[in-house]
């Protein structure tokens, strides 16, 4: 069989991205809200069901821009069981990152943690709904309301994720979206912002464009983190598919699921009724005190077979030399963070996959565990 990677971009044809092209040609625009960028935004705030959005040219600048428009000082509580832009948006914002320790069943900030560690420097919570899997939005609005804090959920890995049929986009003061091409929506690079009013919109657009007021007149310190036309037809045509994309996603975790339930030496990942994901990504843990191999033996027996597999997150945030080498950070027990940061494994998820594939995947696993 053909090597199976960890994730695959979704394409839109060629033949329906085209027009858009040659349309982008034709009006010579390619960037600074475009007429292709405004019809983006448009139709993303129908699709996720939200007010306002703002979108980017990538992700991470999304999250360092949102940081930047609340305009906090002192401290940010984030998780380390996170990309390094969560916390490196953080840095960049001249914010001290605390880092606390998630559920292990969620994988998600644990809210108790959260309270332990708000001193009189807190400004805000940075959550990360994992995999698309939704925060406990309520205990973490709930003290972020006794203490007079901000919140900011890194939703990079959340597009179009809704509970109880509402977009979990819209908890929080601000959410940021990721669009690349690892997602399962993209822009090829790409990313937004979520936010609640018209006059945040506003600054979000003024934030990514210099900071311009006017064409002569500059009212706050910005950057150049606009998504230009190509990006924002890209998108457009991608959108048109994302519903059958998400819908194989689903088939093939739920087959996943089925077929390695029974196996003691993984956990799998646990499902609620009352959310929609988009399944972007596909976790097991290696339970290696009954697995006759741990987490990186897994993980190099499956590459050995073509299957190109994820120990996604790991390392931790706070496990990289460059963190471990900064003495202003406050690290919290990450007890639970670390062990599961030890034992995961991501399985290729992507609708460019077919059943046969996903059953060589199962039938792979099963031979190198039992």
């Amino acid at each position: 069989m053909n090597n199976i990677t960890v994730t695959s971009p979704l394409l839109p044809p060629l033949e329906e991205l085209t027009p858009y092209l040659e349309d982008i040609w034709s009006r010579k625009w390619l960037t600074n809200n475009g007429h292709y960028h405004q019809l983006l935004e448009k139709e993303l705030c129908d699709y996720l069901k939200v007010d306002y959005i703002s979108l980017f040219s990538n992700g991470t600048l999304a999250l360092i821009t949102a940081l930047q428009s609340l305009e906090l000082k002192g401290e940010v509580i984030t998780t380390p069981y996170s990309f390094v832009a969560t916390s490196h948006a953080i840095l960049l914002n001249n914010l001290k990152p605390v880092f606390v320790d998630i559920d292990p069943n969620t994988f998600n900030i644990d809210p108790k943690k959260i309270e332990e560690a708000i001193t009189e420097n807190t400004s805000a919570i940075l959550p990360v709904h994992v995999y698309g899997n939704p925060c406990d939005h309520d205990a973490i609005q709930k003290i972020a309301d006794k203490h007079g804090l901000k919140v900011i959920y890194d939703a990079a890995h959340a597009f179009g994720v809704t509970k109880n049929g509402l977009s979990i986009l819209n908890w929080g003061d601000l959410s940021i979206l990721s669009f690349h091409a690892t997602k399962a929506y993209s822009t090829i690079e790409g990313g937004a912002i979520i936010c609640h009013t018209k006059e945040m919109k506003e600054k979000l657009d003024r934030l990514k464009n210099f900071g311009y007021e006017s064409e002569t007149q500059i009212s706050m310190l910005g950057s150049n983190a606009k998504m230009n036309e190509i990006q924002a037809a890209f998108g457009l045509a991608t959108l048109k598919h994302i519903k059958s994309s998400i819908e194989k996603r689903k088939e093939y975790s739920l087959i996943y699921s089925n077929k390695l339930n029974n196996i003691k030496e993984i956990t799998l990942p646990i499902y609620s009724n009352d959310i929609e994901y988009n399944y972007s990504y596909f976790p097991i843990l290696i339970n290696e005190e009954i697995s006759k191999n741990n987490r990186d033996q897994v993980f190099e027996k499956l590459k050995d077979c073509g299957i190109y597999s994820r120990r996604y997150f790991f390392p931790l945030i706070t496990d990289f030399d460059f963190y471990q080498k900064r003495k202003d950070l406050r690290i919290h027990n990450i007890e639970k963070s670390t062990l599961i940061s030890k034992n995961v494994i991501c399985l290729p998820m992507h609708s460019n996959m077919d059943i046969n594939d996903i059953y060589h995947i199962i039938d792979t696993i099963k031979r190198i565990l039992l």
